[in-house]
Order: C-alpha cells, then sequence, then structure tokens
C-alpha cells in the first residue's frame, strides 16, 4: 500500500468524543474531520463496530479514516455498546440496542455542525452486516453504505451453521467474541470508572458459543437481521464487496439480484480484509474507489461510478465483469453422474455406497481465511476418502461464474447425517485445488426451518448449492466432483458413522458457464492501493501461526497463533498512545475417524493491554464435545489486574441436538 503524507485538505483528529443516547449511554468515537468543517461543513463516514476503536483497529482504522476526512468527508470509528470506550454490556450480535443506537448515531451525525446532513457507512464483517440492517430501517440521513466481506443472511452465511451443519467457527468466533466484550475500557479516556465498567462487563458476561448453539434451524433469531428476507426494505445505494478467500461471497450476488435500489458488486482476490490491504492479492485502490462512491451519492458529483458494470470479479489473474445480475449470458451446463466419471449423457443407475473416515476435511483450510496461508491445500488426501467422478481432460477452458449445484440421489443408513460436496480441478501433475465447496445437513434437505429425520433406506433427492465462485479451468484439467460424509474439522460430525448410497440415475452436476466476453479487456483498471500514513507501532516479537496435523488413534488438529487480526503482526506497543498489545489463541481439534462421538474442540483466547501502571489482561477458554442427544459445551473466563484475578466465570451447558 502506497502512504499517502499529503492529502487535499488537512485533517483535525479528536482522539475521543462521547455520543448519547436517547436512554442515557454513552457511545465512544474517534472523529478526523478536514479542519475548517465547522465552517465548511461536509458529507459525514461512520464505521460502527465492537472491536476497540482506542487500540485494537488503531492500526487499521488510521490509513482510513485519515484519508477520508483528507478528502473532503467526517470519519468516525464508534464503538458499539458495551465495547471498547463505550458504555453499557454487549449482550449479542446486531441487538435491537445496537441498532436503535445505530439509526440515534446517524441522526446525531448528520446534525452536528461540522455535518452537511449526508451521511456514510462503511463496514468490514461486523460493520458489513450492521450498515445493511441499519439501512433497512431507513433513517433518514444514511444516503449510502459500503458492506465488506459481510453476508444477508444470519442463518446461511456466518459463523455458525452452513447447509444446517455446525460449523466449528461458532465455537471459535463466539470465544473472540467473549474476550473483547469483557475488556475494560481505557482510563485515559472514561477515567477512575474504567474499574467499575470491567467489573460490570465481566458479571454480565454472555456465553456466546452456548446462544448460538441453542438456535439448531433458521428460527426467529435468525431472521431478525437477515435482510435477505425483505431487501426492498433497503432505500440508499449499496457497494457490497468480499474477497475468494472470505467466507461471506453468497450474499453479494443475492443483493444484486434483489435490491431495489442502486447497488454494485465487487469480489477480488482476497481473503477478510479490505482491499486495500487485500491478500492474496493483488490489491486494489480500494480507499479510492470508496471516495468515488461517497462522492456520488454523498456530495452529488458524477464520478461515472454508476456508468460502469454493476457486478466485476477476479477470475484467475484478470478482472471480469456482467452488466447485470443475474446475467442472462451465464448458462448452465450439466453433467451426469456415472461410476468414476463426469459425463454428457446419464448411464445406467448405479447404486455407490461410501462411508468417510471422520477426518475427511484437512486440506480445508479455514472456514473464513485472512490470508494465504489459511485457504485451502492439495486436496488428493481428501479425495482419497471421498466418493469421486472426474470428468476427461478439457480439451478447452471452461469459465464459471455463478453457483455450481449438484443434485444428488442418496439413501441413508441412518436417521441423519451430512454431505460434503466439493468441486476441484485436477491439474495433469495431479494437483487436486478445491474450487468450491457446499454443505448439506440432510435432516434440512426441505429447507432450514422445519429439520426432519430422514427415512434410512429410503431415497431421497437432494439440492445442495455450492458457494459462489469465479473460475478457470485450463485446458488438459480434470473437473472433478468429491462427496464425502463427514468434513473435519470445519463442520461438526453427525452423532453415527453413515453409509451414503448415491444413485448416478438423477444425480447431476450443474455449472454456471460464463462465455469469454471482449469487453472485459476494456475495463478501467483500479488505481494502485493507497491510504493515510500507519500509526507508529513497535513490534516486541512477529506474530506467528503454527499448523500441526498428527495421527495416532486420534487425528489431532493444532492451530496456533500469535499476533491478531486488527494490528500489525505479532505484539506490540502503540507508540502515539504507549498501548502495549498483546493476543494469542489456540485451537485444538480431535477426532477419531470411526467415531464421531469422540470428536471434541478447543479454543483458548487471551489479550492483555499494558500502559505504565495500567495492566489488564481477559483469557478465554472454551470447549465442544457431543453425545448422540446433545451438545456439551463449557466456556471460562478469568479476568486479570496485573497478577491479581479480579472475576471469573464458568458455563456449563447440555444443548439437545435438534437434527444437527
Amino acid at each position: 500500500m502506497k502512504i499517502v503524507r499529503e492529502l487535499p485538505r488537512r485533517v483535525r483528529d479528536v482522539e475521543h468524543l462521547w455520543i448519547p443516547m436517547p436512554d442515557g449511554c454513552r457511545l465512544a468515537a474517534r472523529l478526523w474531520l478536514p479542519d475548517d468543517a465547522e465552517t465548511s461543513p461536509v458529507p459525514a463516514i461512520v464505521e460502527y463496530i465492537p472491536y476497540r476503536k482506542r487500540d485494537f483497529t488503531r492500526f487499521r482504522d488510521e490509513p482510513i479514516h485519515r484519508y477520508f476526512a483528507g478528502h473532503g468527508y467526517a470519519a468516525l470509528r464508534v464503538d458499539v455498546r458495551g465495547s471498547g470506550d463505550s458504555d453499557g454490556i454487549l449482550a449479542d450480535e446486531y441487538s435491537e440496542a445496537e441498532l436503535a443506537d445505530g439509526v440515534a448515531l446517524i441522526e446525531w451525525v448528520a446534525a452536528q455542525p461540522w455535518c452537511t446532513g449526508a451521511v456514510g457507512m462503511i463496514g468490514k464483517s461486523w460493520g458489513g452486516f450492521n450498515v445493511l440492517q441499519l439501512a433497512a430501517r431507513r433513517p433518514p440521513a444514511l444516503r449510502a453504505v459500503i458492506s465488506v466481506c459481510a453476508s444477508d443472511d444470519r442463518w446461511a452465511d456466518d459463523a455458525h451453521y452452513m447447509g444446517g451443519c455446525l460449523l466449528n467457527e461458532n465455537l471459535t468466533w463466539g470465544t473472540v467474541l467473549m474476550t473483547f466484550s469483557t475488556l475494560p475500557p481505557d482510563p485515559a479516556v472514561v477515567g477512575d470508572g474504567w474499574r467499575a465498567t470491567w467489573l460490570e462487563r465481566i458479571e454480565g458476561a454472555t456465553p456466546f458459543p452456548e446462544v448460538w448453539l441453542r438456535h439448531q434451524r433458521r428460527d426467529a433469531y435468525w431472521r431478525r437481521g437477515s435482510v435477505r428476507d425483505d431487501l426492498r426494505a433497503i432505500a440508499c445505494p449499496v457497494y457490497a464487496v468480499g474477497g475468494w478467500a472470505d467466507a461471506y461471497t453468497n450474499a453479494i450476488p443475492r443483493l444484486l439480484a434483489g435490491l431495489a435500489v442502486p447497488a454494485k458488486g465487487l469480489v477480488g482476490p482476497w481473503g477478510h480484509v479490505y482491499p486495500h490491504r487485500g491478500v492474496p492479492g493483488p490489491a486494489i485502490g480500494f480507499l479510492q474507489e470508496a471516495l468515488r462512491w461517497w462522492d456520488r451519492w454523498l456530495k452529488g458529483i458524477d464520478t461515472g461510478v454508476l456508468e460502469e458494470p454493476r457486478y466485476r470479479v477476479w477470475m484467475d489473474g484478470r478482472w471480469v465483469a456482467e452488466d447485470g445480475w443475474p446475467s442472462a449470458r451465464i448458462t448452465p451446463r450439466r453433467f451426469a453422474l456415472v461410476p468414476g466419471g463426469l459425463v454428457d449423457e446419464p448411464g445406467a443407475d448405479v447404486a455407490l455406497r461410501t462411508r468417510s473416515r471422520q477426518s475427511i476435511g484437512a486440506a480445508g483450510g479455514e472456514w473464513c481465511a485472512f490470508g494465504e496461508d489459511e485457504t485451502a491445500g492439495d486436496q488428493r488426501e481428501d479425495d482419497a476418502g471421498s466418493l469421486v467422478f472426474d470428468s476427461p481432460p478439457l480439451a478447452a477452458p471452461l469459465e464459471l461464474l455463478g453457483d455450481p449445484v449438484a443434485v444428488l440421489a442418496v439413501a441413508a443408513d441412518r436417521t441423519h447425517g451430512l454431505v460434503a460436496v466439493r468441486l476441484n480441478e485436477v491439474h495433469p501433475d495431479g494437483t487436486s485445488v478445491r474450487v468450491t465447496y457446499g454443505l448439506l445437513n440432510l435432516a434440512h434437505r426441505d429447507g432450514p426451518d422445519h429439520p426432519r429425520p430422514l427415512a434410512p433406506g429410503r431415497r431421497y433427492v437432494v439440492r445442495v448449492v455450492l458457494n459462489h465462485v469465479a473460475h478457470r479451468f485450463a485446458p488438459g484439467s480434470r473437473i472433478r466432483l468429491a462427496l464425502s460424509t463427514a468434513y473435519w474439522p470445519l463442520a461438526w460430525p453427525a452423532p453415527s458413522p453413515v453409509e451414503l448410497t448415491l444413485f448416478t440415475a438423477g444425480s447431476t452436476l450443474d455449472l454456471p458457464v460464463r462465455p469469454p466476453a471482449a469487453s472485459d479487456a476494456r475495463l478501467v483498471p483500479f488505481l494502485p492501493a493507497e491510504g493515510a500514513p500507519l500509526p507508529a507501532y513497535t513490534e516486541a516479537a512477529p506474530g506467528s501461526v503454527e499448523r500441526r496435523t498428527t495421527r495416532d488413534d486420534d487425528v489431532v488438529h493444532v492451530i496456533a497463533s500469535q499476533g491478531g487480526a486488527f494490528r500489525a503482526g505479532g505484539p506490540g506497543r502503540l507508540d502515539d498512545i504507549g498501548t502495549e498489545l498483546a493476543e494469542s489463541m489456540r485451537r485444538r481439534y480431535r477426532i477419531r475417524d470411526d467415531d464421531p462421538l469422540s470428536a471434541r474442540a478447543e479454543v483458548v483466547h487471551e489479550i492483555r493491554l499494558r500502559r505504565g501502571g495500567w495492566d489488564v489482561r481477559v483469557a478465554c477458554r472454551s470447549s465442544l464435545a457431543a453425545t448422540p442427544e446433545a451438545f456439551e459445551l463449557s466456556a471460562e473466563l478469568e479476568a486479570f489486574e496485573g497478577d491479581v484475578r479480579v472475576g471469573s466465570r464458568r458455563w456449563d451447558a447440555r444443548v439437545p441436538r435438534d437434527g444437527v
């Protein structure tokens, strides 16, 4: 990223300000302003998330929000109620209190003397979710949003469930949120009351993995905040952005198809990061692209942003685009399944049986990758334990854009089970690369609202929609469809080993084929990535990630990291405020190949903040196991001031399995 030190407008920053809410709660914010905004008001851009604007997102925030301010906007980074320096207790994701606060926040910002009354919102992940949810509430001052790495459906495409299967990410993310939500505010900001607020947060802590585990179907809990159910409620323009290594791309084409307002979609070669810092890359000039969007909707400047294609994606080394989505140019190519093969015409009905070892999925990478080292690896070991179907070598390239769909005629020998479906490219040297994948809890075959057990031995036709993808299969490669009855450690296993019988008659694979377009070569290139200067950060040790798999009686996957997603590298000191930060996480997933009830997941997450005599640390530990009837969850929280433990909480819960 190019550092831009001389911006068009001089910037004044306010380290901290309070924003009052109607019930008396105060939200804490940082503010960057053009220095003449008090006399020449400007539009405002707001980012509203729970990840501590004072310290943990400081390294990430400064290049973004100072850049926006330097181009004529008021930029605010606001801590959600109960997080960072804001008042209160954080009770859940996207709570009614959070969204009501968000509406009041927008009204407050629009009324400030330095604001023209026009407000935009931007956010990644949590912030990408809540800008969509707030847009659906239609606060009059909200004129446009940019939603990055987010979802319109809290059930179908978030860190909890996938295709009705429980994700281990539910435990990981829930543990992380427990840690963040029980850290104290900074005494340099809130004064002597910081400790009382901290103790209230510890006492009011929520075991988030349990909250989400108690909703194993798409019930009213998940529908609240899932804007997919009524996209027409969104009345302001939406720019939806994601990355192919991220977990949230499926929402982008749905938004483009369903929104009744001006909208654009962009998916690039990135993980769960803003695209100006995009890895694996290449990164793009995302902040310049964002300014074109803001200038159009907040300042009324014709930047040409709407004259460009509606949907732009990265496809294996180049940008391609469609003027509309869904695109009439995309046509399905159907393959029939025959023993070991993908062919154009169906053959005789053959019954193929498979019972996967429970550790299938070891090459699956992270459910949501931040960087290249977290993406899926060579699939050959997983393929070897799966039911596979290969096409002949391709004589010409085959390019896809859309959602592949596998229709499978199957029977199971148990009442519950899952099927994992991977679409791979097998290169001439034998390397197998995962292109995309999908999961289906077979109890959810008729939808996520009312799961129903299988009748053992009964034949069903199920539809598995794989994650949205853009991909070019090279000449000489084979297309591979791989099916397994387990996908560990990404998804929790069924209660018992399942033998799945696939009937080839009626089983198909539909690929969304995109013909090449000459217009792709004429796309206006993105500008190089740039941003305002980073805050000074003295790293005490480099960040690190250790991944290890061992096999004996159990297959054990260990992932340990030192560092954090919100900062530069490893532990160190934010020099401008003198705060030292340290974060560590260790995850351990264990299973025996012959026994799904041996599955164990454990997460330990710890954060420490220190400055002068202020030294605080929060450690959260959680674990999950299961019986045929229930999930068994344990969680523990400890908080320390120096070496003195100032608070602790423990939860043990037995949650009945509900078709999972």
